[in-house]
């Protein structure tokens, strides 16, 4: 009898594994949801690619300001009941904005209460995200990571290829509150998910010194272990430039002419790429030349960001989009499987705040960035400048972090750098 696939052998060897993919599914099919509309409904009633770059700087502000904190209390109390407290804070969220388009106040007054729930939402989402990964990695045992990488990574693409198409044609097809109803409903199956998820006690979880001492443990092991330091901040800089999807909302109606359908499709075509990656990387994990690929990966995904920047054809805006999310789909993947193998569960928390922060910084930040240079540069040359800036970056990282271009993980697990 031949042996079954890694993947299936994971699957149904670990039911809490197969429960927290599902309450993570759908809590990001929520979130894409509630971003794609968000971001449409902003743009419509300002015109400014600025204030798409706000929704990210009010996620970012609470998100990074409470990242550290977050990864200390996931070290420290259970991470199933801070994910269970982040999640009805995320309903919650979700509630606010079905509540605001069946109330339909004044524009400005609208405005100012849509950034201020995805300013709660950043808070809720700071505390859930090391939280979350600390608790998926006490599911299976360290042999199970590189494919365990895969597959979450594999879920979280196929529901962020999901979200954005189905918040588009809700509100293309139906309306504003339709969108709103689907990503409460979705938030609150998921809080109903992980409630039937086991617990697991934190492994040597202990207070030793000050509080502000042990939140900074994470910044130094992430310091002085290189390739973990190489595979985030490569991402963190990557994504910083070379992402461009706080702008789709301006592609989408001034550029593309594809409206809020046409958005969704466009938000959902890199999840589509990811996804398609993440099914040969889970057949096929990383383990060798991991570093190399990652490099290569990256490198390939600003050439995508590069053409999709130029282009006015949507059909091939929609495809660069893809293959730009096959490529950043390694990165994923690479600095997943590095952290999970790298670190000890008692510091899984406290490093996965570290990696908050570096995402954070490149998502919501990132979001920042773009619509100010849009602003000043216009949306065109603003994409173009960010993609050649990312792959200025990779030739940087290459030589900067000599331990990740030369990161091989073996089959054992262990790392390889020599």
């Amino acid at each position: 009898m031949e042996p079954q696939p890694a993947w299936r052998e994971l699957l149904s060897s670990f039911p809490d594994f197969r429960h927290f993919l599902l309450g993570r599914f759908l809590v990001t099919i929520s979130v894409q949801i509630q971003t794609v509309v968000v971001g449409w409904q902003v743009y419509d009633l300002t015109g400014d690619p600025l204030s798409l770059g706000l929704i990210g700087l009010c996620e970012a502000v609470p998100h990074l300001g409470v990242a550290l904190i977050a990864g200390y209390v996931a070290d420290i109390f259970p991470r199933r009941s801070i994910v269970l407290f982040c999640v009805m804070g995320l309903t919650t969220c979700s509630l606010s904005l079905l509540t605001i388009a069946l109330v339909q106040p004044a524009a400005h007054i609208t405005i100012l209460l849509l950034y201020a729930t995805i300013a709660f939402s950043g808070f809720a989402r700071g505390f859930y995200a090391p939280a979350a990964f600390s608790w998926m990695a006490q599911m299976v045992p360290p042999h199970h990571y590189p494919t365990s990488s895969s597959l979450g990574s594999g879920t979280w693409q196929l529901a962020a290829m999901s979200g954005p198409a189905i918040g588009g044609l809700l509100y293309g097809y139906f309306d504003l509150e339709s969108a709103y109803l689907a990503d409460f409903l979705l938030a609150s199956l998921a809080l109903l998910v992980f409630a039937f998820t086991g617990p697991y006690p934190v492994a040597g979880a202990r207070r030793t010194g000050s509080v502000a001492s042990t939140m900074l443990e994470g910044v130094r092991f992430v310091w002085k272990t290189r390739p973990v330091l190489g595979a985030i901040s490569l991402d963190l800089f990557a994504v910083l430039f070379g992402g461009a999807v706080a702008l789709l909302p301006v592609y989408a109606k001034d550029i593309l002419h594809c409206g809020p359908e046409g958005l969704g499709l466009l938000r959902a075509a890199p999840a589509v790429g990811a996804l398609a990656m993440a099914f040969v990387l889970a057949a096929r994990p990383p383990i060798h030349r991991t570093g190399r690929k990652m490099l290569w990966s990256v490198f390939a995904f600003g050439l995508c960001m590069l053409a999709f920047g130029i282009s006015t054809n949507f059909y091939l805006s929609l495809g660069l989009l893809l293959l730009s999310g096959a490529f950043d789909n390694v990165s994923v993947v690479v600095r997943s499987m590095t952290m999970q193998m790298l670190t000890p569960d008692s510091m899984r928390g406290k490093v996965a705040a570290v990696n908050t922060i570096f995402i954070g910084a490149s998502n919501e930040i990132g979001a920042f960035e773009s619509g100010v240079t849009a602003r000043w540069m216009g949306t065109v040359p603003a994409v173009v400048f960010g993609a050649g800036m990312t792959l200025v970056v990779v030739v940087v990282a290459s030589f900067l972090f000599s331990d990740l271009r030369r990161l091989d993980f073996k089959e054992s697990g262990q790392r390889d750098s020599t």
